[in-house]
């Protein structure tokens, strides 16, 4: 029996750093929504927006356990995988073609049930073996009620 989607606000805080350079950091609220699968997995979904430049991309977290896999499709369309002390390399699609990066996850933390709650999720990303910047996500998620 698939369960019905249920409505929720995200607040999204992102923040990138890279060698050289200040921190770059970003939250935005938006909505979205929260579903369990069939086979337990917990899978949230929001429309990305201009504010974070990937407009008419659609952004899922499917969270399987240690294991979170961030996918986004449409205006960009990439895969993450992010598990705890582990490095998952991943396909990037840029304008000028496909980039292989290396995703190594720090720290992955959620409280996630159906009715919302946090993740956080750390994380370094290297090409050709060099790290390019350390990245980290914390997400609030919380039922709306219409």
């Amino acid at each position: 029996m698939e369960k019905k989607a249920l409505p929720v606000l995200l607040t999204i805080r992102a923040e990138q750093h890279y060698e050289d350079m200040e921190p770059d950091s970003m939250e935005l609220m938006t909505e979205g929504t929260l579903v369990r699968t069939g086979e337990g997995w917990l899978v949230l979904s929001y429309q990305e927006s201009e504010l974070t430049g990937l407009e008419g991309t659609t952004t899922t977290f499917e969270i399987r356990g240690p294991q979170v896999i961030l996918t986004r499709t449409g205006g960009v369309n990439s895969q993450m995988v992010f598990e705890e002390g582990r490095q998952h390399t991943s396909l990037y699609e840029t304008p000028f073609g496909e980039l292989a990066v290396d995703i190594q996850t720090s720290r992955l933390r959620h409280s996630l049930t159906d009715r919302g709650g946090l993740m956080d999720l750390r994380y370094s990303i290297s090409v050709d073996h060099s790290v390019t910047g350390r990245n980290a996500f914390k997400i609030r998620v919380r039922p709306t009620f219409s």
